[in-house]
């Protein structure tokens, strides 16, 4: 059978690799030591000149409705893997049939959980890391996205601000449908529950995680966290009309989580005395688009809200709330975070993600200001951040391979 590609972005590169082998038996001449989550099937990360992919060995039928629904998540601008393409038609040097592989973008900067515990992280964490997690689930339900598979192993975690982004790896199971029942809903979340109590069961088994951390507390996490925001940016809300802004305290709040509110549904009752509201458009990556219109930086949203503050604490103290704000945020741009960046080492920038940097010398700042007992500068802060902080963490671009 002849070799047969379907790709979106081709790389001639693509069809140079040894697709007549394993994948489990591919060389470090294509395989990088890029941590990898727990799958089912054999993966491999391998670069091909200045771009890294993720493969995965699968059926055809699954590579090609999997790769579909993750070209549906691009279309949507919801947070997954990039899908590149599906191989099929491989054959061994003996003529046998070898699985079809279905491949992704690597996710720069990303990490599967298990690799983030392996680098330090500790069970105090675990609150951040189910936020995203739910945040990414609300996000799918939503768009009607059904996953069916949710865990921390179906996922990539990219740091924003201290705390984590969540991106989808793995829809094998999943199903965009033209609308999504409550009971769909609801057994998503289930199965989210009962897959991240095993996964910490796993973690504690490894010694990675303290085997103190009750497992059913985080699980009842999961289940409140995903209420809470899902009722925050769906629920009706009912007030008299002497409190209207009730509505614009209800943006606020869903701004404040990083939303947007493209469309609201406001209706009144016979005699116009009660107004009830109900978002029917919300968009996350508030802070995000602001951020990138202001300055072109595109980051994680925490990342962008933490930033912005900064930006405005800028302008504050520069006595620059008469300018144009676009005009405000470049000076900051130019004079505050551009220089801030020229400062990290070649050797030290594949550490963390530039805003991320930013961030944590925010961090360290508040840290030395309080040791000293008065402000200490941004500049001396960031040059301490480098020498002292950054250059210990592990390399998180590329970075070797679990135990």
């Amino acid at each position: 059978m002849a070799l047969h590609i379907v790709a979106t972005r081709p790389d001639p590169a693509v069809v140079g690799l040894p697709w007549s082998v394993p994948l489990e038996d591919w060389s470090d001449e294509y395989v990088v030591p890029l941590p990898r989550g727990l799958s089912r099937h054999v993966v491999r990360i391998v670069r091909l000149r200045d771009r890294v992919y993720a493969i995965k060995e699968t059926q055809e039928d699954i590579a090609f409705r999997e790769y579909r629904l993750l070209r549906d998540l691009q279309r949507m601008a919801l947070p997954a893997v990039k899908p590149v393409g599906v191989v099929t038609g491989r054959e061994d040097e003996h003529g046998e049939p070898l699985p079809c592989a279905l491949l992704t973008e690597h996710l720069e900067f990303s990490l599967p959980y298990r690799a983030l515990f392996a680098h330090g992280m500790t069970a105090e964490n675990l609150p951040s890391l189910i936020d995203a997690l739910v945040v990414l689930l609300v996000r799918l339900h939503l768009a009607d996205f059904y996953w069916g598979d949710v865990s921390l192993s179906n996922v990539l975690f990219r740091r924003s601000a201290g705390g984590f982004a969540a991106y989808l790896v793995d829809a094998e199971t999943s199903e965009l449908r033209p609308s999504l029942s409550r009971r769909m809903r609801e057994y998503d979340v289930q199965v989210g529950c009962e897959n991240v109590f095993a996964e910490l069961l796993d973690l504690q088994a490894g010694g990675r995680i303290s085997a103190s951390v009750e497992g059913h507390e985080i699980v009842k996490m999961i289940q409140k966290r995903y209420d809470d925001l899902w009722n925050e940016l769906t629920a009706a809300e009912e007030f008299s009309t002497d409190e209207m802004w009730r509505i614009e305290q209800r943006i606020e709040r869903l701004n404040e989580l990083g939303f947007d509110v493209d469309e609201l549904d406001i209706v009144t009752d016979f005699d116009g005395d009660r107004v009830q509201i109900r978002p029917k458009a919300v968009e996350a990556g508030h802070h995000q688009r602001e951020l990138q219109a202001l300055t072109g930086l595109c980051v994680e949203d925490g990342q962008a809200c933490r930033l912005l503050n900064d930006m405005t604490s800028f302008i504050a103290h520069n006595r620059l709330g008469r300018e144009d704000r676009a005009i405000a945020a470049n000076l900051w741009l130019t004079e505050i975070f551009e220089p801030i960046m020229e400062m990290v080492p070649p050797e030290a920038q594949g550490k963390l993600e530039p805003a991320e940097i930013f961030h944590e010398i925010l961090v360290h700042r508040w840290y030395l200001s309080e040791r000293a007992g008065h402000e200490i500068g941004i500049f001396e802060t960031a040059r301490d951040y480098i020498d002292t902080v950054l250059t210990t963490k592990p390399e998180e671009r590329v970075t070797a391979d679990e135990s």
